[in-house]
């Protein structure tokens, strides 16, 4: 079970880290073509003598430039993954911002039973949300819609939908991993950032 858990964590960050990766890999490589094309055209009309070699590689560059029309709807579908997967490395990593003023005010007990409540709500919320978006998934994928801009790799607009049930998936059985804990009393609260006390610390680290 315990191996299990350490792949499907180091699979998460893969995707993750694969996501990010291939964003600002697309990202750069665009922006580098689109500026890159310019400086060998200008050159190509101040240097006659070179102009035959100068002028076909900038129009080389500018046709490969022109071409990329894909690399900002692909860029949309790596930041997509990158929210939806976040999202359940968040709740894992307790990166998500708590706002639990009030809940320190009771007990470790009355903590605890406000945080099972809590967690309930959220594995309702992200079941309700997988289930909704599986349905609108197969709606397109009866349709058939192929994605805008994406026709050069055959990417259909529900492949790209699945982050969508495949994130608040795995976000449902992450608040499932914190609903047990809460249960065996291995923490109190929903394991999530506190901002106020990282501000303090902050300022008391200043300070000395």
């Amino acid at each position: 079970m315990k191996l299990l858990s350490k792949f499907w964590d180091k699979l998460e960050e893969i995707l993750i880290i694969l996501s990010l990766s291939l964003m600002t890999l697309v990202t750069f490589i665009y922006v580098v073509l689109n500026n890159l094309y310019q400086p060998f055209l200008d050159l190509a009309d101040y240097f006659e003598s070179l102009k035959s070699i100068l002028e076909p590689i900038g129009i080389f560059i500018m046709t490969m430039a022109m071409e990329m029309t894909w690399s900002v709807a692909l860029t949309k579908l790596f930041f997509g993954m990158l929210i939806f997967l976040g999202a359940s490395y968040g709740v894992r990593t307790a990166g998500h911002i708590g706002i639990d003023v009030l809940v320190k005010k009771f007990s470790k007990t009355g903590q605890r039973n406000i945080s099972i409540i809590a967690c309930l709500l959220c594995l309702f919320y992200a079941a309700l949300i997988a289930y909704a978006s599986l349905e609108w998934i197969q709606a397109m994928f009866v349709a058939d819609v192929g994605a805008e801009d994406l026709n050069t790799f055959n990417i259909k607009v529900w492949e790209i939908g699945l982050i969508i049930p495949i994130g608040y998936t795995l976000i449902f059985f992450r608040f499932i991993e914190i609903l047990i804990r809460l249960f065996r009393g291995q923490q109190t609260d929903l394991g999530l950032a506190d901002e106020a006390s990282d501000a303090l610390k902050l300022n008391e680290e200043h300070k000395e």
